[in-house]
């Protein structure tokens, strides 16, 4: 009831100016008695992959915080970890906008965000003051005007600096907001950045003596045959986990419906069993020796356990969380 009339004010807003809205009043929830509203008991379901324990299987996908401002607000809700980001080397606006857009007969989001962020060193410096004890995954792109060509320099930029303060780190690949990034999903410039990827992380565990696991997200757009061929690069490579999937460009479900036509990533309900199917090819062709980190569409227990069953081990929510709230956390955490 408490988040049916806040989601109620909110929806009154337009969705740029909500979550803005909204995260300012983050800031002030976090110190203030007003947290013990938002705090949730979630059972205790420890999850254990890519070399770090999980206390539940359940994470926030990056895009909500993506300057690591909020994250005991998140934490205290029961999220099992958190995701934040995407973060690129230099602070960038983002795309024009409106940029954002909710389709609310479709419980879904179609967002052209472009990874607006303050850039990575603002995102070490709140990383810094983290007081709350959870896993942390920190979701890495490139700024748009950096030709593809140089764009692995930023990720490992971005590697350098935030490895010390990060649990995992997400590669984030897949965006379709920021042009041309897609790209390196494919070939030679996938096998090129992967390569330079793994050889960082080399270096960095002996730097900081400490193996921080990498996670490639991916796109739900990929046919059977590129999975197959993701699959099989991802496995050579040694990574560590993949996440399926970001938002897709797929328009088939909502076709007709207000603001279906906006460019832009849509997420919610109408991904959910395109990225299960995502999943379900992953599971076959990793049989086991990469993550799978399963998000797009979750919005109920039953969608959790379809992820999960697909070959998931962990799952993330992102629109389901804007449109049930913090009951979602609970309603899956403590039935899955």
């Amino acid at each position: 009831m408490f988040y049916h009339l806040i989601k109620k004010a909110l929806f009154h807003l337009n969705p740029e100016q909500a979550h803005e809205f909204i995260s300012k009043q983050m800031k002030y929830i976090m110190y203030s008695p007003i947290q013990n509203m938002f705090r949730q008991t979630i059972n205790y379901k420890p999850m254990h992959c890519m070399g770090l324990t999980f206390k539940n299987p359940l994470g926030l996908a990056a895009g909500f915080d993506k300057n690591g401002e909020y994250i005991y607000a998140f934490g205290i809700m029961g999220f099992g970890f958190l995701e934040i980001g995407t973060v690129t080397p230099n602070p960038q606006y983002g795309n024009k906008k409106p940029r954002l857009f909710r389709l609310i007969e479709a419980e879904g989001l179609i967002n052209r965000m472009g990874c607006n962020n303050l850039g990575i060193d603002r995102l070490v410096e709140n990383l810094k003051k983290v007081k709350y004890n959870c896993i942390i995954g920190i979701n890495i792109g490139k700024n748009q005007d950096t030709p593809i060509e140089y764009c692995k320099d930023d990720y490992l930029i971005c590697m350098e600096k935030i490895y010390h303060y990060a649990n995992y780190i997400a590669i984030n690949i897949s965006s379709p907001n920021t042009p041309n990034l897609r790209v390196l999903q494919y070939g030679e410039i996938l096998e090129d950045l992967l390569q330079s990827i793994k050889d960082k992380q080399s270096f960095l565990t002996k730097k900081y003596q400490k193996y921080v696991p990498i996670a490639i997200k991916i796109s739900p757009d990929l046919t059977e045959k590129e999975i197959i061929q993701i699959s099989d690069s991802l496995i050579r490579h040694q990574i560590d986990g993949v996440i399926a999937t970001n938002t897709t460009l797929d328009r088939q479900l909502i076709k007709g419906l207000r603001y279906s036509n906006e460019e832009g990533g849509l997420s919610g309900r109408p991904i959910q069993l395109k990225s299960t199917e995502i999943i379900r090819l992953l599971s076959k062709e990793l049989k086991g020796k990469l993550t799978i980190i399963g998000v797009g569409g979750i919005d109920s227990l039953i969608a959790a356990k379809e992820k999960l069953a697909a070959g998931a081990s962990l799952l993330q929510i992102y629109s389901g969380f804007i449109y049930h709230g913090p009951k979602l956390i609970k309603n899956i955490v403590n039935y899955i």
